[in-house]
């Protein structure tokens, strides 16, 4: 069985406030998309790479980004669609020489910092259930709110705070986003489309330093932590 990972960063970034997309910002002299991709590239375990980037983007993140940095197992640069949904259904589309029992890590092209080993525990989790959904407990209370009163307030030791690569098998993904989109239901993140098929989505313990970089502030801490 392969190891597949897909990389949405098709991205318009703009609550980064830049000039370019924010996947493509330095991060200590590196685009932080590459900084993404060089995780999966010196994972043994990955065998593939497919990215996904708006398709008047291809030619820059081809030149500047796959060939600049020797990226070996990137197979693919795929055309993004409207939305993140989109876009990841592209990329699967365009999967090649793929079985139903490949194992598919869907990861946020600008989550730099996931740890390897994480990494290993989701393919793990996604062979032998129907999904893993990398996530981290949450540290405040969260509040239920409607119109500015607040509804509920539920027990913080149930709530998890999502982040990627969120691993699932080929078919049972696939499956997810083409019924998904045949149905036009646009969800929150890829693991939502898999839950409403009935499939149990299991939990595999991330890292508080896996942040998603999209404002500055991401990007201040990002550099902070390297």
């Amino acid at each position: 069985m392969k190891v597949i990972a897909l990389i949405p960063a098709a991205g318009m970034g703009k609550r980064m406030g830049a000039d370019i997309n924010k996947q493509y910002l330095l991060l200590a002299g590196m685009p932080i998309v590459a900084r993404t991709i060089s995780v999966f590239e010196q994972a043994d375990f990955v065998d593939e790479i497919y990215l996904v980037t708006p398709s008047q983007e291809i030619p820059y993140c081809r030149e500047q980004v796959v060939e600049r940095y020797g990226f070996t197992k990137v197979r693919r640069i795929v055309p993004g669609g409207a939305e993140r949904q989109n876009s990841v259904l592209n990329g699967l589309r365009a999967m090649a020489d793929v079985s139903d029992d490949d194992v598919v890590l869907i990861h946020d092209g600008v989550r730099p910092f996931i740890p390897a080993g994480v990494l290993e525990h989701a393919v793990e989790t996604a062979r032998l259930h129907d999904g893993a959904l990398v996530a981290v407990p949450a540290k405040d209370t969260i509040k239920v709110v409607t119109d500015g009163i607040v509804r509920e307030t539920p027990p913080r030791e149930n709530l998890w705070l999502a982040q990627t690569p969120q691993a699932f098998r080929y078919a049972i993904i696939r499956a997810a986003h083409e019924i998904a989109e045949a149905e036009r239901y646009l969800g929150t993140d890829d693991a939502s489309l898999v839950e409403r098929m009935g499939k149990d989505v299991r939990i595999v313990m991330g890292d508080y330093r896996n942040i998603k970089i999209t404002t500055p502030e991401d990007l201040i801490l990002a550099e902070a932590f390297l």
